[in-house]
């Protein structure tokens, strides 16, 4: 397998490590088709099954970036076109159910498309993920040049699609829905903060963790706010009810706290050398190379 190893023709311990993440769950999926588990509507559940795991794979995909800043893992960059790529995959697969769902009638499918917001948002997409898909290869790189770059920066506009195509299905049912949008806020704040400030300090992830709890609540309660009229606050006030259940907020929260945790065992572990500086002739203090 060619697209597992590295350029030097050794295999990749992180493309591997893309690959199994991507495959298993594909092979759950047979394995729950094959013993009969997939309840009373195995159909549709595996239509949301490919619809979860695509968005699941996408934010995985740009976990990776903050991941190997903080991890101080530089290669791990090399799971995030395989994390793309099946990303992309399982959407083809999920739309592709959903035309057969409609009996293969096209036509049908167009106009459910055009009428259909959440299925609109849905298929651009699929569309903005096969672009980008298709453009993932060494070959494209070389070809594109530094338009490759910019084209792909739309993966955080398909991101947000693709988690609003999800809640939009899930109608009033939007626990996961909320929870993977707060955690697509960290990653997008994430990037926004490293823009201005490289290497985001523990401050920084501590104040993206706020964010994002709060992004994550606030989410919840317009969401519900608009679609049912219920007032903020009391949706809000949900976050404070732990005997009805953990909101999506919390383990947001959490998962956070964590990136803050493993950021400071990180600097235990692997300390970064602070940089030098020395005097020029001119008496200037310019950083030791």
């Amino acid at each position: 397998m060619p697209f597992l190893r590295e350029k030097t023709g050794g295999w990749s311990p992180e493309k591997v490590g893309a690959f199994l993440i991507s495959i298993v769950p594909a092979l759950w999926l047979l394995w729950m088709v094959i013993s009969d588990q997939l309840g009373a509507r195995p159909f549709m559940e595996v239509v949301h099954y490919s619809g979860r795991w695509t968005v699941r794979l996408i934010l995985l995909s740009l976990l990776v970036t903050p991941a190997r800043r903080i991890l101080q893992w530089n290669k791990l960059i090399n799971a995030r076109r395989t994390l793309g790529v099946a990303a992309t995959c399982y959407a083809i697969f999920h739309f592709s159910l959903y035309i057969v769902d409609q009996k293969y009638n096209l036509v049908k499918v167009a106009s459910e498309i055009a009428l259909r917001f959440y299925l609109t948002i849905g298929f651009v997409t699929l569309t903005g993920l096969i672009a980008l898909g298709a453009t993932s290869t060494d070959a494209a790189v070389r070809r594109l040049g530094g338009k490759w770059r910019m084209l792909h920066k739309f993966v955080y506009i398909i991101s947000v699609l693709a988690v609003l195509h999800f809640a939009l299905q899930k109608k009033l049912d939007i626990y996961e829905p909320t929870l993977v949008m707060g955690l697509l806020a960290w990653l997008l704040a994430y990037r926004a903060l490293s823009k201005r400030k490289r290497d985001v300090s523990f401050a920084g992830l501590f104040a993206l963790a706020m964010f994002a709890a709060l992004f994550t609540a606030l989410f919840e309660a317009i969401w519900y706010g608009v679609r049912t009229g219920v007032p903020l606050a009391r949706v809000i006030a949900l976050n404070w009810m732990f005997e009805i259940g953990i909101r999506p907020s919390w383990w947001v929260l959490a998962a956070a706290l964590f990136v803050c945790v493993a950021y400071l065992m990180t600097q235990w572990l692997w300390p970064k050398e602070p940089v030098r500086t020395k005097l020029n002739p001119a008496g200037v203090t310019n950083p030791s190379a």
